[in-house]
């Protein structure tokens, strides 16, 4: 964080001026392909967040995006930019089918906690060669992440066409899971506030507030979250304290890829209840805006997913209730959101810190010496002095 910058600046009005000036750019996009931007809005508001069925699907891709926002927010912290989002939670696939394909659950709330261990130790175990690699050999973190997502890619295809396929079947996925592997959607849990029975929002977005709560605790109220933020802000520093450099790369990564292979139990366990190709869909990508969006806090991280699951979500009835929005074009508005929450951050940031520069430097009034300087009596001042 910025410390020419009041803490609400920097984690509050900072973004909201960002998302105005995205959602500003993305209306004169919308007016130039000849259609009411007002109109777009209120559809894509509407869909995401105007009925149950809307917040179904928000939070489940919110859900999603929290998981690998948190990742990446970790490897911020450390000065890593983790990439790799995408292996890792594809990876975490794995872990979570092979959990839940290797035993006959009697019930969901056994196999969730199996599930969220199998899914954080493989997100983990395929970050943490990426990191070795940084670590020890001075292989960029960017590099290497990002070529390990299609290394994964292919590791999967592999692995679902091959040796998970069902016998005789011609999908590469997995058999379905076992009914006690299967979660419990919003609709089992909260039927009074109206889900379907056929909403993907399920048990797993509580795990999702659950890990919010955790980084918290994790990088603002521990040892280990002190030395991560530290390293982070200056290696040299860091290291002359005595922390090791290797060992909180490697930590802080280990903890990003397992963060990012829980985003699984939501997509694998919760929805699709079975391993199929690109579960992920670009959630590992989406999490670095949500990072960068939510100032790497898991508040901000949060509150970034409700709103790219927004995005999504209304944005897919966009398309459906519109003619000529195409989901094209729905990339082109979550681009722009990225652009300047991202890329063009220093566009806001820049000015405002410049305004309060000015205004912390701004020459006080000088302090009376006299009592002539105070206001006193010139006479009253010589009798008593």
């Amino acid at each position: 964080m910025n410390d020419a910058l009041p803490k609400w600046v920097d984690i509050a009005l900072i973004p909201i001026v960002n998302l105005f000036l995205a959602l500003f750019v993305s209306g004169l996009v919308v007016l130039l392909i000849g259609k009411n931007p007002f109109e777009v809005l209120y559809i894509l508001v509407n869909g995401s967040v105007g009925s149950t069925y809307g917040w179904g699907y928000t939070l489940f891709y919110a859900t999603n995006f929290i998981f690998t926002g948190l990742g990446v927010a970790v490897a911020f912290h450390a000065r890593l930019f983790n990439i790799g989002g995408e292996g890792q939670a594809a990876l975490g696939g794995l872990g979570v089918a092979l959990v839940a394909l290797s035993v006959n659950w009697p019930h969901w709330a056994l196999a969730l906690p199996a599930a969220v261990i199998g899914g954080a130790l493989f997100g983990a175990l395929w970050s943490a060669i990426p990191a070795y690699l940084q670590a020890r050999r001075g292989s960029h973190i960017v590099i290497t992440t990002i070529m390990f997502n299609f290394i994964a890619s292919a590791l999967m295809v592999y692995l679902l066409a091959n040796v998970l396929k069902v016998p005789g079947s011609a999908s590469p996925e997995t058999a379905r899971f076992v009914e006690g592997a299967r979660l419990p959607n919003a609709y089992d849990v909260l039927p009074f506030l109206g889900f379907s029975r056929s909403t993907p929002l399920n048990v797993s977005f509580f795990v999702a507030i659950l890990a919010c709560v955790g980084v918290y605790f994790l990088i603002w109220r521990t040892r280990l979250g002190y030395e991560i933020r530290s390293f982070g802000k200056s290696e040299p520093g860091a290291v002359y304290a005595g922390i090791s450099p290797i060992r909180i790369t490697m930590v802080a990564m280990l903890i990003s890829g397992g963060l990012c292979g829980l985003m699984a139990v939501n997509a694998t366990m919760g929805e699709a209840e079975r391993l199929v190709l690109d579960p992920v869909q670009g959630a590992g990508f989406v999490g670095i805006a949500v990072a960068l969006m939510g100032r790497s806090h898991p508040l901000g991280v949060f509150i970034a997913s409700i709103l790219f699951g927004a995005l999504y979500q209304g944005g897919a009835e966009l398309t459906f209730e519109m003619n000529g929005m195409t989901r094209e074009m729905i990339l082109v508005i979550q681009a722009l959101v990225i652009l300047f929450t991202g890329a063009l951050d220093n566009m806001v940031r820049l000015p405002l810190e410049r305004i309060f520069v000015s205004r912390r430097r701004r020459p006080s009034p000088p302090v009376p010496t006299t009592p002539l300087e105070a206001g006193g009596h010139p006479e009253k001042g010589k009798v008593e002095s």
